[in-house]
């Protein structure tokens, strides 16, 4: 023990009533119950990291929501680790919902999607390995996928499954439903979130088309930007720089194959470096292909537009009601 739990607590009571602008709090208290968001979560860890002297990231919030349960951790002497499995959200009867980020992403990304699904069923977020900085980030989709469906198939045995991933994320649920599907267990949702493979695996005129789309955005974002809309560049940890890094490795190396089921494929209405034609990509990749569109562009989408996204995922997770009951 680094120093004694009624010292870490005093000191992690002070820091969450900051942030949180509420006092007096219990140990006990839930960090989602008391007005706990992504951002309030970031700001917690920053000032967590000062205090302590121990990085760790915002995302631990989910596994450790209390002061009671972080104190714990900011008394080991090792490095936790993050589990690959969170529930996201409690929920009826019903088989599950499995969700997971975008590249270099974690779990916290979710939170205002997962919040704004209006469906009575337990929501599990799937957070890749290695932003923990305890276990090793994987560079390949493929073990991405395999490392979650063990996790998966020990939470629920038997199908059908309904698989969400945004970005980077929908190329790893792909990959599960593709090893489901070789086991004979039956997928009844595979949405895919404004997700494309690597531009390498487009054809050639789909990279000319998105390297014109690109240098017009580019172009937009220079003319129209302020002298005081420029950021400082916050820097990151070597842990999640490495975790980043492996995540567009294997974007890169991987090599979508033939789905013999149907995608729900989700696209932003503002493309920016992604292609603006998802039918274009995925229509000769799968038996079926559903497209709908939501308003903003990538980052927005699950954001600003979260509502509009979550309404679009809660009507097809209903459709699914009759053959998942």
């Amino acid at each position: 023990m680094r120093k004694t739990d009624s010292s870490i607590i005093e000191r992690l009571l002070r820091i969450w009533e900051s942030v949180l602008q509420v006092a007096p709090l219990q140990a006990n208290a839930n960090f989602f119950d008391i007005g706990g968001d992504p951002s309030k979560a970031a700001e917690l860890f920053s000032e967590i990291s000062r205090v302590f002297a121990i990085e760790l990231p915002a995302v631990m919030i989910y596994h450790t929501p209390t002061i009671d349960s972080l104190a714990s951790i900011i008394g080991q002497d090792k490095r936790p680790e993050f589990p690959r499995l969170v529930r996201l959200k409690t929920g009826g009867g019903g088989p599950p919902l499995f969700v997971t980020h975008g590249v270099g992403g974690s779990l916290l990304d979710l939170f205002y999607l997962t919040k704004h699904i209006a469906v009575d069923r337990e929501i599990y977020g799937m957070q890749a390995p290695g932003i923990d900085g305890a276990t090793e980030p994987l560079d390949r989709i493929e073990d991405m996928a395999e490392c979650f469906l063990e996790e998966m198939v020990q939470e629920q045995p038997q199908g059908p499954y309904l698989l969400i991933g945004y970005s980077l994320g929908g190329l790893v649920t792909l990959e599960i439903a593709q090893r489901l599907m070789a086991k004979g267990k039956e997928i009844a949702l595979l949405a895919m979130i404004d997700s494309y493979p690597h531009k390498s695996q487009l054809s050639v005129g789909q990279r000319m088309h998105l390297t014109i789309q690109q240098v017009q955005n580019r172009v937009v974002r220079i003319l129209t930007r302020s002298p005081a809309s420029n950021r400082s560049i916050v820097p990151i940890s070597q842990d999640l720089e490495r975790y980043r890094d492996a995540g567009y490795t294997a974007l890169r190396v991987y090599h979508p194959r033939f789905y013999g089921g149907r995608i729900l494929f989700v696209k932003a209405t503002k493309p920016t470096d992604f292609p603006a034609d998802a039918s274009a990509t995925w229509s000769h990749m799968a038996s079926e292909l559903l497209v709908e569109t939501v308003p903003g562009d990538h980052l927005e989408i699950m954001t600003t537009y979260c509502e509009d996204l979550a309404e679009v995922l809660s009507s097809y997770i209903g459709k699914t009601r009759d053959q998942t009951s």
